[in-house]
Order: structure tokens, then sequence, then C-alpha cells
């Protein structure tokens, strides 16, 4: 009966902190990232080198949009709030994760992740460097705040989820199902409302653009990637039946912006971090540490929720995004242990 009573007064604090926050601050943003980061620390690949590599290009990025905040340029959301925007350019982190599935992503907070088969995807610098400041430019418009307050409304399914656990458990193991279900379910919840609008992923792309280029990348190349995508036949979504822009869309609107670049944004160009070459021994190496590291259920765990999350380069979900979606699905719905994702 304890156990019950336990449980109950969980699920009314998680409800009433719900109907309480009804925006994410900045605070709660960068809170709810580092915990994600502690689930998804089993698969980020560690290796200095490959490390430092990311780090610099993210530099550049970081720098670029500093300056930009400096002269009072981006969007009305990385303005409008009375807080403190200089968290933004002190210790973000951009993150390789060893994943099969193309995707990058970011929780909003420092962390930024870039996922090993979209670096192998990537033809060089300006590919990869173009898709992280994409990223970024995520961050700098706050468009992850949205999506916790979304999650605050599924809040308090993993309150109820946790109710389903004990009565899946039963008497001998109730509380410590409840427990499982509950913790998962948050995290399930967090991963699933990951997604933008069209109206965010093209306003990530106009900023994302502006860092790109000041930071001395090619902005002739700032499109490419999404080409080679729609070469691979990845562009077939209608656009109105999809929450991103059209890659096509997208391919020209890099172009357009590419266009009408003031005369002096050439004296912005810098050499890449890593030319043709030293950028093809990145990859190789992402690969070889990447089969090296150790199978585990934690990083096991941490590639399902990868997966799962909403794509932010193609206009639909991948074969492999919406499995991973169905399956945290069926643990947020559940709350079996058989079912849940940690």
């Amino acid at each position: 009966m304890q156990s019950i009573q336990n449980l109950q007064r969980t699920a009314g604090l998680v409800l009433v902190l719900s109907a309480l926050s009804a925006c994410a601050t900045d605070r709660q943003v960068i809170a709810q990232a580092n915990e994600a980061n502690v689930d998804l620390e089993p698969a980020l690949i560690q290796d200095p080198q490959l490390k430092a590599y990311l780090e610099s290009v993210g530099e550049r990025i970081v720098a670029a949009a500093h300056a930009a905040d400096q002269a009072h340029e981006g969007p009305k959301t990385h303005f409008d709030k009375a807080e403190d925007n200089s968290w933004m350019f002190t210790d973000e982190e951009f993150h390789l994760v060893n994943s099969k599935t193309l995707n990058a992503f970011t929780t909003g907070g420092e962390h930024m992740y870039i996922y090993s088969e979209l670096m192998q995807q990537c033809r060089s610098e300006d590919e990869l460097a173009a898709v992280m400041a994409h990223e970024y430019a995520h961050v700098y418009s706050r468009h992850v705040h949205k999506g916790i307050n979304r999650q605050y409304y599924m809040m308090g399914a993993s309150a109820g989820a946790g109710l389903i656990g004990l009565a899946v458990g039963g008497k001998e193991h109730g509380e410590e199902y409840g427990t499982i279900a509950l913790v998962s379910t948050a995290t399930v919840s967090q991963f699933l409302n990951l997604g933008y609008t069209r109206d965010d992923e093209a306003e990530a792309d106009k900023w994302g653009f502006s860092f790109y280029a000041h930071a001395g990348w090619d902005p002739n190349r700032f499109g490419d990637f999404f080409q080679q995508l729609i070469d691979k036949g990845l562009d077939k979504t209608p656009e109105a039946m999809s929450d991103h822009p059209s890659l096509a869309s997208r391919v020209a609107e890099a172009k357009e912006r590419a266009a009408k670049l003031p005369p002096e944004a050439s004296s912005w160009r810098k050499p890449p971090v890593a030319d043709a070459a030293a950028f093809a021994a990145l990859k190789t190496r992402a690969v070889l540490v990447g089969n090296a590291m150790k199978t585990s259920e934690q990083l096991a765990t941490a590639q399902t929720l990868l997966s799962a999350v909403p794509s932010c380069v193609t206009p639909e979900d991948q074969p492999d995004q919406k499995a991973a979606q169905q399956r945290l699905v069926r643990a947020l719905e559940g709350g079996s242990p058989q079912q849940k994702p940690r």
C-alpha cells in the first residue's frame, strides 16, 4: 500500500509541476540537456583526435554566433527573453556519436550531436560544418524550448506509466517495475519531442548559413549536403506533408543567400580546419574507433535513443528512426520491463 501511495504522490507532483511550468526556461533546457547527455554518454566517441577536430569546427561556428549576438542579429526568440545569453557561447560541446542513423540533433542546452553515419556521408568539411552550424542555430534560436513545453503534457503519461508498471509488476516486483517505467518514460518522452516545425528548420538554415559563412567556410557549399541527399532520392515527401522544408527548397535558399552576400564576404573566408586528405583520414578514424567500442546494454540503449530522434536532415524520418520510435512509444504506453528502453 505504501508503494502505491508513493507513486500516486509522485504522479500528482509531476502533474502539478507540468501545469505550473507553462514555458520552459533556459535553466530547465540546460538541465534536461545535461541529463540526456548522461543517457547518451555510452555512445559518445571519446577519441581525443576526433573530439579536438569537432571542437575546432564548433568553436568557429560559436564565435561567429557570438559576434551576431553582440551586433543584436538573430531571431526574435534569441532576444525576447529576460535571460542571459552568455551560456550559448561558453561551454557548447559538439559530440560525435556512434550510430548508423543518418542524423544530427541538439538537446537545446550545451550539447549537439553529430552521428558517425552523417560524418561518413559528408564529402568535405564544408558539408559537415553546414550541418553543425544548422544544429547550433537551433540552440541560438531556442527551438528546443517548444519541444520541452510539449513534453510537459506528456509527463502526466510518464506518471501514469509508473502506475501501470506497478500493476504489471504485481505485489512482488511492483515498486521496482513502477520506478523503472517512471524513469524510462520521462527519457522516452524527451527524445520523442525533439522534432522541429518547418518554420524552425527554415530559421535554423537561415542563421546556420550566416554563422557558417562568417566562420569562414565557402557559402556556395552550404547546401551541398542537402543536394547530396536529393541525389540519393531522399526528397520524395511532398513539402505540404512534412514538418521540414523540402531538400530542394533548402538548397535553393542556400544559393540565394550566397548570391546576396555583400562584397566583403570574400574576406571572411578561412582555410578549413582539415583539408581534404585530413578530413578523409578523420572519417576513417571515426569508423575504426566506432567499430572498437564494446557492445553493452548501455550502448544499445543509447543507440536506440539516438535512432528514435526525429530527423533534422531529411524531410521524413527514415525506416530505422520510425522503428526505434515505435519501440519507445510501446515502452511509454506499456511500462513493461520487457519493453523499457533502459
